[in-house]
Parts: structure tokens; sequence; C-alpha cells
């Protein structure tokens, strides 16, 4: 799972040499799509108007914006790929060109969905100074019990003030209701199946159209893939039934395995000493910060959703143990807030959860037994879902065996703290038709780091194929290459 947050933008470095490309503005294609002259560089963008509620067709549209990367050899183009990054809540509209061959071959389609980005949203707050609340009630965990009931108090008050100013669409943002907006889009680009790249939450959205609409299945490549089961059902929070926090100690032993001749710190120590208080750290800028126990397995987790920055990770951790070390500097602007409170919306209606929030503290403790840190860390971020009374008539929770066309699942082996292997494994058995493809490596995310796996990518979408059964991959590159 994608925490509700803004991710990073997306990789638009490998297509900014596409000359750009736009309709008339205004102009409506016949199967609905309302060009607009806006857009990046080398993208075609619009909007089209879907539904509010697909059981109540009265109630009205909302807009989903949307832009298409046209393939770069139109003559020999094979079809539409529509794209979804995860979330929820992060912008999907401008989608990557996933691979050299994919890029030639096919349009890209990318999306915001409803409640995300430029496509209709959600307003929670009504003045500035209740943004304060926000930063305190997300993206962290208590270590007492004070700081417990603190926070409840705090996400109470975000949810309050979300039922009371964000209006009817909170209520029609699930994944179901999602997946029939996908469903659509498919329709107005003319395509008869579905072929589809989604990576963390897109590839629950993905296994929801999967089993809505099985026969139209063409090509869906799940990667870092959510169990859906546990997603949708189960007892205690959403966020501790997927058991991200599991993966925790397989990544960083991982990491520890590949930096172990190049870092002399006591990772256990350095969260010890961060139990007892904050360290104030000197980043490569020579800007000062104190870093808490929270803050600092908020960075440890994000570093290790990717191997490759592993060299920042042991630099933080060495400032930590070291004063005289510098920690990386962070980057990344503000969060776009309605577009977090919308994927917020989107966790609450989609899963089970408990409606008493004072139950979160005990399954935060058993998580921290497993994965230290993480798990208190993954558990706190559905708090919001205790008090948070949203619910779509649209919603789908299974079955989820219906079968379909072959369907490709990516998922690194070694660990992966946003969604954990073995959820993969179980996915593979609980779709109808599903094939996994592991890559021997930790991290968020399989495609663009193996060669074997963008080749895999490139036989699936253009032919169909599949791997056999244990197919593994191997990373280009080790975490500190």
């Amino acid at each position: 799972m994608n925490s509700p947050k803004v991710r990073a933008a997306l990789a638009l470095g490998a297509v900014a040499s596409v000359v750009a490309l736009s309709a008339p503005a205004g102009a409506a294609s016949p199967a609905g799509i309302v060009w607009e002259d806006s857009c990046s560089a080398g993208y075609q963008c619009g909007h089209l108007d879907v539904p509010l509620s697909y059981q109540d067709p009265s109630a009205g549209t909302v807009s989903v914006a949307v832009s298409r990367l046209p393939a770069t050899d139109q003559a020999h183009k094979l079809g539409t790929i529509f794209y979804n990054p995860g979330g929820p809540g992060s912008s999907g509209r401008y989608a990557p060109a996933l691979t050299p061959f994919l890029h030639q071959r096919f349009d890209i389609v990318g999306f915001d969905p409803r409640g995300v980005g430029a496509s209709s949203k959600i307003h929670c707050f009504t003045d500035p100074s209740q943004l304060e609340v926000l930063q305190r009630a997300l993206g962290t965990f208590p270590l007492t019990r004070d700081a417990e009931q603190r926070q409840i108090a705090d996400t109470k008050t975000v949810t309050d003030l979300c039922e009371q100013n964000a209006g009817p669409l909170a209520n029609h943002l699930s994944t179901g209701t999602i997946a029939r907006d996908l469903d659509r889009l498919r329709a107005a680009f003319s395509e008869p199946k579905l072929r589809y790249y989604g990576k963390s939450y897109g590839t629950y959205l993905g296994e929801t159209y999967a089993n809505l609409f099985p026969g139209r299945v063409g090509s869906l490549a799940l990667d870092a893939v959510d169990d859906p089961v546990r997603w949708s059902t189960g007892s205690g929070p959403m966020s501790y039934r997927l058991r991200g926090y599991e993966d925790g100690p397989r990544a960083v032993q991982s990491f520890l395995d590949a930096c172990a001749a190049r870092c002399a710190f006591d990772y256990d120590a350095i969260l010890d000493r961060l139990e007892a208080g904050p360290i104030t750290v000197t980043d490569t800028a020579g800007k000062q910060t104190s870093v808490t126990y929270q803050s600092a397995i908020a960075r440890i987790h994000n570093y290790l959703t990717d191997a490759q920055s592993a060299p920042q990770l042991a630099a933080f951790l060495q400032a930590l143990a070291d004063p005289a070390s510098r920690a990386p500097a962070e980057n990344g602007g503000p969060p776009d807030v309605d577009s977090l409170l919308g994927g917020g919306a989107t966790l609450c209606s989609d899963a089970a959860n408990p409606r008493d929030p004072a139950v979160w503290w005990d399954y935060a403790q058993r998580a921290d037994r497993i994965g230290r840190g993480f798990g208190p860390y993954d558990v706190y971020k559905t708090l919001p879902c205790a008090t948070w009374d949203v619910s779509d008539p649209g919603r789908y929770a299974g079955p989820w065996n219906r079968p379909t066309a072959p369907i490709l699942l990516l998922a690194n082996r070694q660990g992966d703290l946003e969604t954990p292997y073995a959820g993969a494994q179980r996915t593979e058995k609980l779709l109808a038709n599903a094939h996994l493809l592991s890559l021997d490596t930790y991290g968020h995310g399989s495609r663009g780091k193996s060669a074997c796996v963008d080749a895999w990518l490139d036989r699936y979408y253009g032919t169909g194929s599949v791997p056999g059964n244990g197919a593994l991959c191997a990373p280009d590159h080790g975490p500190f290459d």
C-alpha cells in the first residue's frame, strides 16, 4: 500500500523530447474526452465527465483529468496502456514512458482518479489555520498514552471537518467506483479490452477492475502487489492486516548486508538512542534538524522503498550515529492536501476498520514486535478511518477469482515495506490467472530496475507471454553500485 501522501513527481525526463500534441481547446472526441490546450510537453490533455454515482445516474457528474503520451511509432501502434502510480491520493495524469519499446508502440494514458489532482476533489478545510491539526494528526504515531490521546483528538478534528465540508463526492471515492471510471476511459479511447500498468495501490485498482469486468481484461501488469482480501476485509485496522511492516526487518537486513563493508554504525543502537529523545543532525546544506524517533522511522522507510537510495540511507544513519557526519538534505514540496484526503476517503471507503480509535494502540504494539518502528508507523496510517464516516455504494469487496486473461504480477522478494512479498505470493494463488515474476532485491516496485523485468513487460504487452512458475530476475545494479 502506498500511504495516502503525495509522492515525488513522475519521471518525465525520458519523454521530454517528444513533440507536444494537443487537440483544439474545447473539442470533444466522439467518446466524450474534452481536449485542452494547457498540457506538459509531449502529452495531450483533457478530461472525461463520469457519473458521481453509478448506482444513481441522476446524482450528477464529476470530472476525471486525463493525458495521453502518444506512441512514437504511430504507424505501427499496437494500442493503449492505461497507468496508475499508486496512492491512493497520488496524481497519475502524466504517465511515464514505461519502457522504450512500450513508448514506441503504445499510447500511454495516465489519469488522476476522482478525488485527486486535476480531477474533481473534496475540500475539507475552510481556513489555512486548520492545516496545523492535519500536520499533527497524520504521518506519525504515538510513543506514549498521552500522545495517543492527542493524536486521536487531532485526527477526529480532521475527520469532523471532512464530514462537514467535503460534500457528496466523499461518499463516492471507493476503488470500485474508480474502476468503473477506468472502464469509461477504456471505452472513451476505443479499446475493446483494458491494457493497464498499476503500481502499489494501482494493483488493487487493477484487481478490482479484473473482477468487476473479467471479460474486458486484456493485459494487466500489477507491480508491488496488494492483497485484495486483506485490503478490503478482515478484523483489525486494514493497515495492520496488510502487514507491510513484516518486510521491514528483511529490507533492513538486505541493506545492512550490502552496507557491511562501508558502514560503521549500529542500527539498533541508533533506534535505542532515538527512543530516548531527538537527535540533532546537520545536513549537506548546513541546515540543522531535530530528528525524532518517528521522523527517523518515516525517513528510513522511504529510503528503503528503493534499493538505489542505499547511499542516502547510509549517510542518514551515519549522521544519527556521529554528529560530525552530514545527513542528506530532505527534498519535497508542500503536499496536495485535498488529494491526500481524497485518497484517505478511498482507503476508508474500501476497507473494513474498527470504529474505536483506542484499539489502534494494541495493534501498533503487536506490529512493533514484528517490525520495530515500521509497525506503528504503518498501523496508524488508517486511524482516520475510525472516525470518518464515509461509505460508497459502489464499493467492491470480492470475489477475487473470476476467470480472466493472464495477469502479470511483479514483486521484490527481499522485502517491500509498502506491499509485502508474501502478499504478492498470496495474490498469485487468489486470482484466477495470475503469474508472479520476482525481482531479487528490496524496495517498492520492479519496473525500471531490471532489464529482465522490463523485457518481460515488453513481451507481455506485445505478445501476451507470461513467465513460468518461480521466475526470478536480477536487478541491474546493487544498492551501492
